[in-house]
């Protein structure tokens, strides 16, 4: 089984497609990171040998951060936002949509389900 940066790669897919569940990396990356690694972009994960996914791993821990490190940065940068308070921050603390999106009607993914109105009774 291949296992590269903590994530194992699904044995059926294709290399180019299996290097993408590892958080950070993309279709274009994998692409660039098997050219470099000289390994066909069409072969299944089973049939890789170890020097292959050995050579796959030796030049991701060069080219950058993935997985750990770069969902480690993403959290600071979003803690720092809320520390320094900015508006940004803000809608992180809150939960709410950060990037300009509209709020009145939609953003559910990102709020929740709807709570229940409370109704007065009729008297």
């Amino acid at each position: 089984m291949a296992r590269i940066a903590g994530i194992d790669l699904p044995r059926q897919k294709r290399v180019e497609i299996a290097l993408t569940y590892i958080y950070g990396i993309g279709v274009t990356r994998s692409n660039r990171v098997l050219q470099q690694a000289g390994i066909e972009r069409a072969v299944r994960v089973k049939d890789l040998s170890e020097e292959e996914v050995s050579r796959i791993a030796k030049i991701l821990d060069g080219e950058g951060s993935v997985e750990g490190d770069l969902r480690k940065d993403t959290a600071m940068n979003i803690k720092r936002l809320m520390e320094i308070g900015s508006y940004r921050g803000g809608r992180h603390r809150r939960n709410l949509p950060v990037r300009g999106q509209r709020t009145h009607t939609n953003a559910r993914t990102r709020k929740g389900p709807r709570r229940a109105m409370i109704r007065a009774k009729k008297a």
